[in-house]
This record gives structure tokens, C-alpha cells and sequence, in this order.
């Protein structure tokens, strides 16, 4: 949780100012995998109080990833790695707030869940399915080919509102897509831009 705690500072410093001025936030998360990064998301949009007007879409192709993101459960072992992303990432309260420890496993707040909607969504032939203002691709497209990346680009850029934020991976970029132009750079270190056009 928290991977890259520089990029979820920088969300919770910057991004997150601009979320707030909406009424109501749709957030997609896709290729979602386990859902270690949908709750660090939670978790910052909580302690900026507008977990409330959040609306989160965490979806993957893999069934079986789906089902566990939508369990909350990880090891216990992992907790004090993640407790050190948190606290880098600008955490505000003590992580262990977010889950109950039980033998060897730690579950995580329900509460955390109640503004997920966990869904099948298959980067390489689905549509878009709604219109978002925060869309996290990241760690995605670095396993697919120069084609299917193309087409995943296009497909985010069409499923963003305008000045919708997109945020990729360390190892991502839109530069060399057809939808580079349509893009403002905000952070290119932590790789997050804002649809213009």
C-alpha cells in the first residue's frame, strides 16, 4: 500500500485541492489488481473529508483479483512496510486505525469499501463506461505492446472530464500517444497530467 508514497503525497497536496471544488468525484481505478492502491486511495480521500462525495470504480479482468481487492484482507506481515509508505505518503492518524489484525492477517475497515463499486473491465476490448475526474492507470500498461498501450490511452482519454486528472506508473508516460497534446503535464516525476482538451 501507499507504493510510491511521493505520488500519493503529491495527490493528497495537489490533486486532491482541485477534486475538492467538484460536488461529487468519480474516480476510476483500473487495472485495480488486489486493491492495495484503491484503499491508499480511500484512506487520503478520508482524511481529506471528501471520501463522502467519492464514488471509486476499481476494476481488473481477473476475476479472482477482484474478489480478493473486495475482501480487504492482506498480511499482517506487509503492515509495517505500509505503515512507513503511509507515514512518507502524509499519513495523518496511526495506519493501524484502517484495519483489525486477526492471526496472521490484517482486515480492513468496511467503511473503507462503502463508496467502491468493484467491477469485470477489460482494458484490451471494453468501452468506457462513465466519465471521471481522477483516472489511476498504474504499473498497466507496461505489460502491454505499443498498439494495445495506444488504444488504453485513448480509451482513458475519452473516460476523463475535462480537466480530469490522469495519474500512470514511474515507468509510464503519454509521451509519443496520439493524446499527448490534449494533456498539461502537473507533476511529470510523479506522472500526472490534466485532460485540457
Amino acid at each position: 500500500m501507499f507504493r510510491d508514497p511521493t505520488f500519493y503525497l503529491e495527490l493528497r497536496e495537489n490533486i486532491i485541492p482541485m477534486l475538492k471544488t467538484y460536488p461529487f468525484i468519480r474516480i476510476w481505478h483500473a487495472g485495480c489488481s488486489t486493491g492495495e492502491e484503491v484503499y491508499s486511495l480511500a484512506i487520503i480521500l478520508k482524511e481529506e473529508e471528501i471520501y463522502n462525495r467519492c464514488r471509486i470504480y476499481a476494476t481488473d479482468m481477473n476475476e479472482e483479483v477482484l474478489k480478493k481487492c473486495a475482501e480487504a484482507i492482506y498480511s499482517l506481515g506487509n503492515m509495517k512496510e505500509y505503515t512507513r509508505n503511509y507515514l512518507k505518503a502524509g499519513g495523518k492518524r496511526s495506519f493501524s486505525d484502517y484495519y483489525t489484525a486477526q492471526y496472521d492477517r490484517a482486515h480492513f475497515s468496511a467503511d473503507l469499501k462503502k463508496n467502491i463499486v468493484f467491477s469485470h473491465h477489460n482494458l484490451a476490448i471494453d468501452e468506457s463506461f462513465n466519465e471521471f475526474n481522477l483516472i489511476l492507470c498504474r504499473n498497466v500498461m507496461i505489460y502491454f505492446n505499443k498498439q494495445l498501450q495506444e488504444r488504453v490511452h485513448e480509451l482513458i482519454y475519452d473516460s476523463l472530464a475535462i480537466f480530469g486528472v490522469l495519474g500512470l506508473g514511474d515507468k509510464e508516460s503519454i509521451k509519443f500517444t496520439t493524446c499527448e497534446s490534449y494533456y498539461e503535464v502537473l507533476n511529470p516525476k510523479e506522472k500526472l497530467y490534466r485532460k485540457v482538451q
